[in-house]
């Protein structure tokens, strides 16, 4: 539930299975990639130990939500099925909720199924790519499980979502998807929705810079937290001429500008450079 308030302050509040979290500024979730192709190496983590040790860096460092994903997303990507990604998933997903009772865990899917076990296993939402489009019983599924639900813009599927990147105008078109997707979501019985412009996912390097650009727009006609997942991504290292293991500052410098344009989480591989950003971009919001 979106909270309205006239201070231009983050404030909102997640109902994670009749856990209720105030939020009344931004927070960081951390990505945890049970993957072996990421994009980004140092997000991928296989073995349970290692899984333990980065987690608790980055709740150290500040994260709020651990954002556990199985499925690859990059383009061009093989597509699991709901059985491969929840054996993926099990295991790590039930030695986190034991090592980190209190931490927030979101998982990253666009099966109901998967949503659905998850829950069951103690994960607190779902993030998903598809806004519901890859996989028709995900909202109804998420209405009942009663967790925030992240709903992302893509085009097509991480297969096929560059062939895809073609807009009249993208602020329009992605703002038009998500006000039928909240609409779609209330229907379903979900409560806390929170958006995701998808950058990265069927959009072009001007897309994802205009759509950053126009952020507060958004927040301000959808009247719900928004999610920024600029981290180590394309429009940092194409356009810089780097490696993703390089596009660490980078992804401050744009985290900073998502969140004066009102983001509410940014999702990140670098938990404390993002605290840090969160910091220091309160005080200019908040007074010295």
């Amino acid at each position: 539930m979106m909270v309205k308030n006239t201070s231009n302050k983050i404030n909102f509040t997640l109902n994670c299975s009749g856990n209720l979290i105030y939020v009344d500024k931004p927070i960081v979730m951390g990505i945890v990639n049970l993957t072996p192709d990421s994009f980004y190496a140092a997000s991928r983590f296989m073995a349970i130990e290692a899984l333990l040790t980065h987690v608790q860096k980055m709740a150290d460092d500040g994260a709020s939500i651990i954002d556990l994903g199985a499925q690859s997303t990059r383009p061009g990507s093989t597509l699991l099925t709901e059985e491969e990604e929840w054996g993926r998933l099990e295991e790590p997903l039930s030695a986190l909720r034991k090592a980190f009772p209190g931490l927030l865990i979101s998982i990253d899917t666009f099966y109901a199924k998967v949503a659905a076990l998850a829950v069951q296993k103690g994960a607190s939402m779902i993030n998903d790519i598809s806004g519901g489009h890859l996989n028709k019983e995900m909202l109804s599924t998420v209405g009942k499980l009663n967790v925030p639900y992240i709903c992302m813009h893509m085009k097509g599927t991480p297969q096929n979502m560059q062939q895809q990147a073609e807009y009249g105008d993208v602020v329009q078109e992605v703002l038009d998807y998500f006000i039928e997707r909240k609409f779609a979501c209330a229907a379903a019985g979900i409560k806390d929705v929170i958006f995701d412009v998808g950058f990265g996912f069927s959009k072009t390097i001007a897309h994802n810079f205009t759509l950053l650009k126009n952020l507060e727009i958004f927040s301000a006609i959808l009247e719900r937290p928004l999610l920024a997942g600029v981290s180590r991504k394309s429009m940092i290292y194409k356009t810089l001429g780097i490696t993703p293991e390089e596009s660490g500052n980078g992804t401050t410098v744009l985290n900073t500008i998502a969140l004066q344009n009102g983001a509410a989480i940014l999702r990140v591989h670098d938990v404390k450079e993002a605290v840090e950003a969160i910091q220091l971009v309160e005080k200019i919001n908040t007074g010295f």
